[in-house]
């Protein structure tokens, strides 16, 4: 048996979502284990393009069990209408090929207007949230203030639940930001809207991943945003409230006792970055532009344009370290096709000295990036299949990443669609 965990090891957007859909052939069940409906993983394959949110990216494979982990923001409103989206276009869903934990916490209604409140309230100095809900979720959930999936099959102490949560949050929205309260007949309303709709799904997917593991399927475990995001080892505050890393996979999924055999890390061939915080090697003007164009660096979620940047040699060792990653996946190295120049942020410039090492995020806005230039393709590579196929300004610009990061480039991405790729 394998598992394997597919993980982010920038900033997030760096496309984990194509690469989930074209390993999931050789996996029986994918798990998405932490995080919620506030990033996306843009899939294109022969059903055509999708931006998933809280939907694991191996729902496109049939025969592939999907599962929503206990470690999701389980978010009822957002996943139905997700799901009917992709059903109606032509993929099928059922409690056969998709599974949510009956121990995932459930993403409340007043969730979002929280986060939208708050935001408001920080003005200029906002963490820049897609104002999904997220942060006050996970607030909830360790202050053991959120009701569980599981939850929905005991509808009379479900509502008394509810009833003593809404009353809580009521006094901060109405003292705190001046908001409207919540009332048990919109809350009644949620639950019948998107709730009912999405518990036919709820199971003990402890149990069946338990079972699958005894029986030597091959599970994957998909992680949401990046290294940088992450909540312990991320650009704090600028963070998810969620473990973006592969080492908490076996927990958010419901499968404590199981071992990551492989780590791939999804690396962008330049960088990105969506929301506020320290981004040292960011470019800026025409040039900056000019990427963002040729890579529709546009946020999946948000629409919001992506800060850009050349890719991050110090910001990238040390999501590879964070993640323990044993293999790289190298995304859109042919949007950079257009360069004639390619610039590489090699080390840091910090109080005057050159590092190599990640700072501690109170540093990092005194970073300053060290740009060094390469020899761009200035041709159309998205026709390669194999390695021999680029050019060898391309295989140089590889191969370069792959010795100043200290791990194997695997694969090289050329292009969305699921072929696209260049195995090494």
């Amino acid at each position: 048996m394998a598992n394997c965990a597919i993980v982010g090891i920038n900033w997030g957007d760096e496309g984990k979502g194509r690469m989930v859909d074209l390993l999931t052939e050789d996996y029986d069940v994918v798990v998405r284990f932490q995080g919620g409906g506030n990033a996306g993983h843009t899939v294109i394959n022969e059903k055509g393009k999708f931006a998933l949110h809280l939907l694991p990216s191996g729902i496109f494979r049939s025969g592939v069990v999907n599962i929503l982990g206990n470690g999701i923001a389980m978010d009822p409103e957002n996943l139905w209408m997700e799901m009917q989206d992709v059903m109606a276009k032509g993929v099928e869903i059922t409690p056969d090929n998709l599974k949510i934990s009956d121990r995932a916490s459930l993403l409340l209604p007043w969730h979002r207007n929280m986060d939208e409140l708050e935001e408001k309230r920080l003005a200029d100095k906002k963490y820049g949230s897609t104002k999904q809900g997220i942060a006050p979720f996970y607030s909830d959930k360790y202050q053991k203030k959120t009701v569980l999936a599981g939850e929905l099959f005991y509808p009379e102490e479900l509502k008394v639940h509810l009833a003593d949560l809404m009353e809580w949050k009521n006094l901060t929205l109405t003292k705190v930001y001046g908001a409207k309260p919540y009332t048990m007949e919109m809350i009644e309303e949620w639950l019948e809207i998107y709730c009912e709709k999405i518990k036919p799904y709820v199971c003990d997917t402890g149990a069946f991943l338990k079972e699958a593991q005894a029986n030597g399927k091959n599970i994957l475990f998909e992680a949401q945003l990046g290294s940088l995001r992450d909540l312990d080892y991320g650009i704090y505050p600028y963070t998810t409230s969620s473990n973006t890393t592969a080492a908490y996979a076996p927990i958010g999924s419901g499968l404590p006792s199981t071992k990551i055999d492989d780590v791939v890390g999804v690396v962008k061939a330049y960088s990105t970055c969506v929301g506020e915080g320290p981004f040292v090697c960011e470019m800026f003007g025409d040039e900056a532009e000019e990427l963002r164009k040729n890579g529709f660096e546009y946020g999946a979620k948000t629409g919001r344009p992506r800060r850009v940047g050349p890719i991050d040699i110090v910001a990238t060792r040390y999501g590879v370290e964070v993640q323990a990653a044993t293999a790289i996946a190298l995304t859109k190295l042919d949007v950079l096709s257009y360069m004639d120049k390619i610039p590489v942020c090699t080390h840091y410039l910090l109080n005057g000295e050159q590092t190599d090492r990640f700072p501690f995020p109170s540093a990092l806005k005194n970073a300053k990036p060290v740009i060094e230039y390469f020899d761009g393709w200035k041709c159309d590579i998205s026709g390669a299949r194999s390695w021999d196929d680029l050019p060898k300004a391309a295989q140089e610009y590889v191969t370069f990443i792959e010795k100043q990061i200290g791990c194997p480039i695997k694969y090289v991405s050329v292009g969305p669609e699921r072929d696209s790729i260049v195995i090494r």
